[in-house]
């Protein structure tokens, strides 16, 4: 955390146990428990930041002195108990009762006092980079006080039966909910002396106002069924198919949703003659799949960005197309794989979404449609013999339209914009009202690209050296309290390299040495970010009381180095 802009006082503090654990009662009963503990917390008792931006023509400067502090935890018990039993040869049935509580804690009271200045941007000068002026002084005050808990039971009774060249399965679920939230939220901002924003008289307006206090106690019952096919065929290529559905039944909002979905995966026997002696087979599957898919709300998908409900949210909908392909082959007499996806999805009933810094905040409403279509690729095998590397690359484009946002711009007689993008509250006579149509869902990503490569020193094969690369083409975002559709603006482009060095400690001979009781014992030393990149996650926003914004880019972690050691038994 020391690498971040802001300065200050940082104690993380993560607990995780996992246990899992079987029993035979009989030849033909198991029981087994799934168990997980963990908490998570976060302390933050900022000092001061200093972060530069802009460009050579408007270099700027933010400086703030921070007073308060930041408490956040996330605390949560799973538990979960399970008795199979192998009915016969060819049926297995089994039981889980389950229970999931958590406990989401969000405390914060932060006033930052900040001074923005300007920079020489003379590149010649002798004080290029320092503050030649001050654009002005204010501070804001974030305060919230926002607790969750809930708790989450269910029972579920699932099967597996094998007939002939079929393979059916089917399942039954009832899951109680019971969810108790309490929010306090709000933010105060000063811009040179004066309340932003404004008001005549004596009244001091805050910002980002939420209050709520929401209970919910709902069921669920959910079923599915599904069977798989195979065939080999008369050409010796072989097929498979799955074709199922599923159901789901919500008491909080009535609603019952149905969700067919199928697909089939063709194996061609596909040679070819090399020579009189020699053919070769080429290992394809190709794979196609659909479906009619409903996402049911959760409590985050329901509650709106003011904090209150809405008892007629309905599940969110998408219709699935995919097109893939596995292809296994040799290159220089090893094992290679590639495989291919394309898809398309349909999205309806969506509830859209914005991203506050790591926060998801939902509308709350079914007040949009969109799609998804894409591309994935991805290559891995062993370009170094017995080291497995790999890269891929991805495309995406997912967009939304909002089914009830609209906005007018007040037009003089020649048709230029006078006054752009005001609200239904401000309309005039001469204004024309526009639809912004389809825009940038949060996740619209056009291309990303991961590389990691293995190797090891051709004397020394106990030492390995691997290098990842990543590139991800830059997030939308929008302006703070904006309507959806203004967020149409993109981060700068992700970018991170990172190189690692690791020495197996295993004795050549098993059993020999220390670290010859163990099964595997591994030290490695990565450096991550090693170029060192300002990777903006957010941006924090300062407003002048004249009402202008400045995006102030918040970055990840810079250069980090990183030790680990592990040994497994």
């Amino acid at each position: 955390m020391g690498t971040l802009d802001t300065g200050g006082d940082y104690q993380p503090n993560f607990t995780d146990i996992q246990s899992y654990w079987t029993y035979d009662l009989t030849d033909t009963w198991q029981l087994s428990f799934l168990g997980n503990y963990a908490n998570n917390e976060f302390k933050f008792v900022p000092g001061t930041r200093q972060t530069n931006f802009g460009s050579i023509n408007e270099a700027l400067q933010l400086t703030v002195f921070f007073d308060g502090q930041e408490i956040t935890q996330f605390e949560t018990f799973f538990g979960a108990v399970s008795a199979e039993n192998q009915l016969d040869e060819n049926t297995r049935l089994k039981f889980t009762a389950s229970a999931f509580r958590t406990f989401e804690d969000e405390t914060f009271s932060i006033l930052g006092q900040y001074r923005l200045d300007e920079l020489e941007r003379d590149l010649g000068g002798d004080d290029f980079g320092d503050v030649v002026r001050s654009r002005g002084i204010g501070s804001f005050l974030d305060n919230a006080r926002n607790y969750l808990d809930a708790t989450v039971y269910s029972f579920q009774h699932r099967g597996f039966k094998t007939i002939d060249n079929k393979y059916l399965q089917w399942g039954v679920t009832w899951k109680g909910e019971e969810i108790n939230d309490r929010l306090s939220e709000w933010s105060y901002i000063d811009s040179a002396g004066y309340s932003v924003p404004t008001r005549p008289g004596d009244q001091i307006l805050l910002n980002d106002v939420i209050k709520g206090r929401n209970s919910i106690s709902s069921n669920r019952l959910m079923g599915y069924v599904q069977n798989r096919w195979e065939w080999l065929l008369d050409d010796e290529s072989f097929i498979t198919a799955t074709a199922g559905i599923r159901a789901h039944y919500w008491d909080y909002n009535n609603e019952t949703v149905v969700s067919p979905r199928a697909n089939v995966a063709w194996k061609p026997k596909w040679v070819k003659q090399i020579n009189d002696s020699t053919i070769s087979r080429r290992d394809v599957v190709f794979r196609f799949s659909t479906g009619f898919y409903h996402q049911p709300a959760f409590y985050r998908e329901l509650r709106g960005l003011d904090g209150t409900l809405n008892p007629e949210i309905r599940a969110q909908q998408a219709i699935h197309f995919v097109l893939g392909a596995d292809i296994n082959f040799l290159i220089w007499k090893r094992p290679f794989k590639f495989i291919a996806e394309a898809y398309y999805k349909d999205l309806r009933n969506l509830v859209p979404y914005e991203v506050d810094n790591i926060r998801l905040r939902y509308y709350g409403n079914n007040n949009s449609k969109g799609f998804s279509t894409g591309l994935d690729l991805k290559l891995h095998g062993e370009f170094i013999p017995g080291i497995e590397s790999w890269i891929n690359l991805s495309l995406l484009r997912t967009q939304e339209d909002l089914l009830d946002d609209f906005y007018y711009e007040r037009v003089n007689d020649e048709g230029e914009v006078i006054v752009p993008g005001f609200t239904a509250n401000n309309e005039a006579v001469d204004s024309t009202r526009f639809e912004p149509g389809f825009i940038p869902r949060p996740t619209d990503q056009l291309a990303f690209v991961s590389v990691f490569f293995q190797d090891e020193m051709p004397s020394f094969p106990s030492f390995k050296i691997h290098l990842n690369a990543l590139y991800g083409a830059g997030l939308p975002f929008g302006p703070p309290n904006g309507e959806r559709y203004q967020a149409t603006s993109r981060f700068p482009a992700y970018r991170r390299v990172d190189i690692g060095f690791s020495k197996d400690l295993m004795p050549k001979t098993p059993g020999k040495g220390f670290f010859g009781k163990f099964s595997s014992a591994q030290i490695s030393v990565e450096v991550w970010n090693i170029l060192d990149i300002n990777n903006t996650i957010s941006y924090t926003w300062i407003k002048e009381s004249s009402g202008r914004l400045y995006g102030v880019p918040n970055f990840l972690t810079s250069r980090r180095l990183n030790v680990k050691f592990a040994v497994t038994f």
